[in-house]
């Protein structure tokens, strides 16, 4: 997440050949010692800044969409033209440079230092209330105020931590290669700068939509026009004797990752119950902390269900090839005082347990509220509930997909965060349906893998390339739909992908 303290290639400012701007293609080099690509569109040329505003990817490794550049890590979007962020997990705009040409060449000048304030929506809620201060919630309300809007904006949320970087917890942060002040997505002075009223540590009990007012715990109501539900998940708890043990972890929130940590101190032997994604995270997290790791799950090949047999297989062997032993075709049937007691009769030694079998999306208060609710709270193609003006976004959201031609809720934090912009620009009558491609991204020790669209069942994994060789891509079809793709060190085909899930999704509406 650090920058480079070296610039590549040519200065922009002293002029480069239009003959070697190829049309979208980003060409790297720098403007006076900062960082930046340039990016020819037919006629025009653009200068904007070299990384990524999340997580400091490469932009020049990046994929040209029309007059926008798609981030190869996680899928940011910015504008050529402004720089501005336009889609989530990054929220600050790139550098961008007025650019001139002249007798064959192309010249970077002054940097424009301000984009042009967006005007305040004609119509738009007097006062919006947001339930949920994660990754959506935030977006709706960052969202909110790029948009011009200057009504009053309530974001309440139950962890006690301003909004911060949570798939963040189980991977760096965790691993103890990440400091604490990378993990707030803002400082709290950009909210009271931003006149956003941030209440923290405080749960809503009631959510009436008819008097369109939310009571929090202790009896403050507080009223809305506009309002956003993004309550999220919690973890399931495991149903064993001696869960509840206080050398027994879960982790969602940063609070949980930090009891994780301080345990670690005066540990030695990890078991981990479930082979999934933050499962799996955890597990390389805790062996870069030196720890003996162990994971027990049901599955013969971990993440097979999700990703393939071959990709599955070898995140095995790739944990495997960092210490890690599984216990696999099994589970855990009682945690006792010094480990766990497994189905198979077996006995596993921990100091500490971490689990992770999934979680639960927090339903209760769109429930006692009336709204429509069937495995999640049922939105409309605009993440409207079935209460107008009110919104639903992230973990408990259930909306109409295109490619499946189902109704479907995914546990993505990208996804949240592009729901929640979709549903604050919605608030402002904007009409924007929500068509982003589900995305994700999972990290294990030096390799990362990006997941595109959405197959919660399928009867075909196509692999192209070698998972050991960390160069492959599998696509997941159901028949002769294709429904996800999976990529391991190829980031562009995952842009790719991404795109050709927006052009089927635009063709069916």
């Amino acid at each position: 997440m650090s920058q480079s303290d070296e610039t590549v290639g040519q200065d922009f400012a002293l002029g480069i050949e239009a003959g070697t701007v190829v049309e979208g293609r980003p060409l790297r080099g720098h403007v006076g010692g900062k960082d930046a690509i340039m990016v020819r569109k037919g006629d025009e040329v653009f200068v904007v800044g070299a990384f990524c505003t999340h997580y400091h990817g490469p932009l020049e490794e990046g994929l040209v969409v029309g007059e926008t550049i798609r981030c190869p890590w996680h899928h940011a979007c910015f504008s050529l033209r402004s720089g501005e962020a336009l889609r989530a997990p990054a929220f600050d705009a790139l550098a961008h440079w007025r650019v001139e040409q002249s007798d064959g060449k192309i010249f970077a000048r002054e940097r424009i230092r301000t984009q042009a304030p967006k005007s305040a929506p004609t119509r738009a809620p007097r006062a919006v209330v947001i339930v949920g201060a994660g990754a959506a919630g935030f977006a709706a309300a960052h969202e909110l105020r790029a948009q011009g809007y200057d009504g009053a904006i309530d974001l309440i949320g139950a962890d006690p931590a301003q909004p911060y970087d949570r798939p963040n917890l189980s991977k760096d942060y965790l691993a103890g290669t990440a400091q604490p002040e990378w993990l707030p997505l803002r400082d709290p002075d950009w909210y009271r700068e931003q006149r956003i009223n941030v209440r923290t540590g405080r749960r809503v009990d009631r959510l009436d939509v008819s008097a369109r007012l939310v009571t929090l715990d202790g009896g403050e109501s507080v009223g809305f026009d506009a309002l956003l539900l993004a309550t999220g998940a919690d973890p399931i708890r495991l149903p064993i004797p001696g869960a509840d043990r206080p050398n027994v972890f879960y982790l969602r929130s940063l609070a949980d990752a930090d009891r994780l940590v301080a345990a670690c101190a005066g540990a030695k032997r990890a078991a981990i119950i479930g082979a999934s994604f933050i499962g799996l995270e955890v597990a390389a997290s805790l062996r870069a902390r030196g720890l003996d790791v162990h994971v027990v799950a049901p599955e013969a090949v971990p993440m097979a269900r999700i990703l393939g047999p071959d990709l599955g297989a070898h995140i095995r062997r790739l944990h495997e090839s960092h210490g890690v032993v599984f216990h696999l075709e099994n589970s855990a049937t009682e945690i006792g005082d010094g480990g766990l007691t497994l189905k198979d009769g077996g006995s596993l030694a921990a100091d500490i347990v971490a689990i992770g079998v999934g979680v639960r999306p927090n339903l209760a208060l769109a429930q006692a509220a009336g709204l429509a609710v069937d495995r999640g709270v049922l939105v409309d193609a605009f993440l409207e509930t079935s209460v107008a003006g009110v919104y639903a976004a992230g973990d408990i959201a259930r909306w109409p997909d295109k490619i499946t031609g189902e109704a479907i809720r995914v546990e993505h934090w990208v996804v949240a965060e592009r729901q929640g912009q979709t549903a604050a620009r919605n608030m402002l009558g904007r009409g924007e349906r929500f068509d982003a491609a589900p995305f994700f991204w999972s990290q294990h020790y030096d390799q990362a893998i990006s997941y595109v669209g959405h197959a919660p069942s399928w009867d075909h994994a196509a692999l192209a390339g070698d998972p050991a060789a960390g160069d492959c891509e599998v696509v997941l079809s159901a028949g002769s739909r294709k429904l996800a793709v999976a990529t391991l060190g190829r980031d562009l085909d995952s842009l790719r992908a991404e795109v050709a899930f927006e052009k089927a999704m635009a063709a069916l509406s």
